[in-house]
């Protein structure tokens, strides 16, 4: 425990935001982190309590009581020793985490929580700073090879575990960098994509080899889904070149709205404009860029896709900026004592909305308007009306119809399912909801339904966060050294 008074004497401090005026200007991060005296303080506050609740909040497992007392006492070197040990990538969870540890924080019990998301990305930004983030090869070779399909942080967490147990990693990724979701999905104002080169170049120099624009199996046709893969390599390839495959990829069917007028111009999926926007900002050029400058905007959902939809928006020029959520508006404040220490359900306000977004829950989207002459083929407006929720049913109230401007709308309802046909290709099982079929237990786990192929992160367990994508990631690579090695020392 870093100072036994620290949580009576020390206020939580947060990250600070440049000004709306200036972060609009520019695709930059635009979060401070924390100098080490404020990270120190922060972890002064914490109550090193006797069941650590953060830790179990935490998807990685973080030991959250340590490295907060290591800061304390200003020994980083350990901290991120032991930060670590857990999570391969603390600089990715570090920024955009919703950090479900400090929801389970004792002190958030009266909404004040130790900024443990803000102490995991000053120990990242400092080890960086001080050059303690170095390659780790592996000092014996196994011999054995295994394939990871898909470069997000599953298959990035699984590549460097087994590269570093000693297997011959190759990582084929469909697009032109690696990176996944990571690199294509969020944009860079949240997660700066030179935090992915500096892990892919130590994944290279620990043995990981990347085939970039490298499609594995087959994509459906006429899938709109980010795809610059120039080759293609067959499942049976892959199962007769390698001792094992890992399927890493994304869930990245996106969920459709089948109303009239989904056809015209204007409508797309989120998934098609947020990354076509980050390879703008790489100096790539993407064949039909989507821009909303001087646009009336409106993004249907009300996740973190959503939001980073407004955030892009709103860097573009848009003239507007709505966005629907089909359930009611959340309580402003949660009832803590009902829900802690568990991840509370409350309205969440997210820097891309302060940045300027009109917001309408319960809400659904009934048609999309055609323009006239010229533009009969592009979206002009959407008509809606409001819901009634009852016992978790919704009913359409009469008389709340109302038409919209729309230039451009962009659907952000979250994703279905992973792309079938990879899976198809390699012959696994999956489960009602279209994911592969593998479990997650001690004996067994990650195992699909296919002799050698394992299946982590969105694949396996459909659309999540970041941080569960490195844990899967990292049990995956036990269970394939176990499954090839007969016994595994990797941690689980």
């Amino acid at each position: 425990m870093g100072k036994i008074t620290g949580f009576l004497e020390y206020e939580r401090i947060e990250e600070r935001a440049q000004p709306v005026a200036a972060r609009l200007k520019t695709w930059d991060e635009f979060i401070a982190g924390l100098g080490s005296d404020e990270a120190r303080i922060q972890g002064a506050r914490c109550m090193d309590c006797g069941t650590p609740f953060c830790s179990h909040g935490c998807p990685v497992d973080n030991v959250i009581p340590d490295f907060n007392d290591l800061v304390y006492r200003d020994d980083w070197r350990h901290a991120i020793e032991v930060l670590h040990q857990t999570n391969n990538f603390p600089e990715f969870t570090g920024r955009i985490c919703p950090a479900p540890c400090e929801a389970a924080c004792t002190l958030n019990i009266d909404g004040h929580p130790v900024g443990i998301k803000s102490i995991e990305h000053a120990i990242i930004d400092r080890a960086w700073a001080e050059g303690w983030v170095r390659p780790q090869p592996a000092s014996v070779k196994t011999g054995r090879r295994v394939a990871v399909v898909g470069s997000g942080p599953a298959g990035l967490a699984a590549a460097q575990q087994l590269a570093r147990a000693g297997h011959e990693v190759t990582v084929f990724e469909k697009n032109a960098r690696p990176g996944g979701l990571l690199r294509y999905g969020i944009p860079d104002f949240k997660l700066a994509k030179s935090h992915i080169e500096r892990r892919i170049e130590q994944l290279q120099a620990e043995g990981v080899v990347f085939r970039t624009g490298v499609l594995v199996g087959a994509l459906p046709k006429n899938a709109k889904i980010v795809n610059d893969a120039t080759e293609t390599i067959a499942a049976g390839e892959l199962l007769g070149a390698f001792d094992a495959v890992l399927l890493a990829g994304g869930s990245e069917t996106s969920r459709d709205l089948p109303v009239p007028g989904r056809e015209l111009d204007g409508v797309h999926f989120a998934m098609e404009f947020l990354p076509r926007q980050n390879k703008v900002v790489a100096g790539e050029q993407p064949k039909t860029p989507i821009h909303a400058a001087g646009k009336h905007v409106v993004v249907i959902g009300g996740g973190d896709t959503g939001s980073d939809c407004v955030g892009t928006s709103r860097r573009h020029g848009a003239a507007s900026v709505t966005q629907f959520e089909l359930l009611p508006m959340p309580p402003e404040h949660e009832d803590r004592p009902m829900t802690w220490p568990y991840w509370p359900h409350k309205l969440r306000t997210s820097s891309s909305h302060e940045e300027g977004c009109a917001r309408s829950f319960a809400i659904a989207t009934k048609e999309f308007v055609a323009g006239s002459g010229k533009d009969k083929r592009r979206v002009v407006g959407l008509k809606t009306v409001e819901l009634e929720w009852s016992a978790g049913r919704m009913s359409e109230l009469s008389g709340t119809e109302k038409t919209w401007p729309a230039d451009l709308v962009l659907l952000a309802m979250g994703f279905a399912h992973p792309v079938p046909t990879v899976l198809e290709a390699f012959g696994v099982d999956k489960d009602t909801r279209g994911n592969a079929r593998a479990g997650t237990g001690i004996v067994g786990g990650y195992r699909t339904s296919v002799d050698k192929v394992f299946a982590a992160g969105d694949m396996r367990r459909g659309q999540s966060l970041v941080v569960w994508a490195i844990r899967e990631g990292r049990q995956a690579a036990r269970a394939i050294d176990e499954y090839l090695m007969g016994t595994s020392l990797l941690p689980r």
